[in-house]
């Protein structure tokens, strides 16, 4: 198998894995994954694609993420992961769709709008 690459966005984080066979280990910007990710959560949300398609210890991720916070990064890295497993096997798009892992989600923060205090808030209105 040749190195796959995907890119996955979530808020303002982009996440560009290289997936290669291997025996598990997932590198985060020349980090072991528990590093940088300290929470049990967050690992769990990077691992998710490879837990519902059974291949936890099949392939070997680097990852170079940036942008945005942890939790944006963690959940852009899920959705380059859920692509990449799509391209390796057709059949897991069945599996990852239902789950909502193949959906980029578009929320984000609203620009400041100009003449205004915050995205939407106003200047307090005064008659005189």
């Amino acid at each position: 198998m040749d190195v796959i690459h995907k890119i996955g966005r979530r808020k303002t984080a982009v996440a560009r894995i290289y997936l290669s066979e291997g025996s598990g280990k997932i590198t985060v910007n020349k980090k072991d994954l528990e590093v940088y990710f300290p929470t049990a959560t967050l690992q769990y949300k990077v691992k998710q694609a490879f837990s519902l398609t059974n291949v936890e210890d099949v392939y070997d991720v680097t990852v170079n993420v940036f942008g945005g916070g942890i939790t944006g990064q963690a959940e852009a890295i899920r959705l380059a992961l859920s692509r990449a497993m799509c391209e390796i096997d057709p059949e897991n798009r069945l599996i990852l769709k239902p789950e909502g892992l193949l959906t980029r989600d578009p929320r984000m923060v609203e620009r400041k709008k100009f003449g205004q205090k915050k995205a939407r808030k106003k200047f307090q209105f005064s008659k005189r």
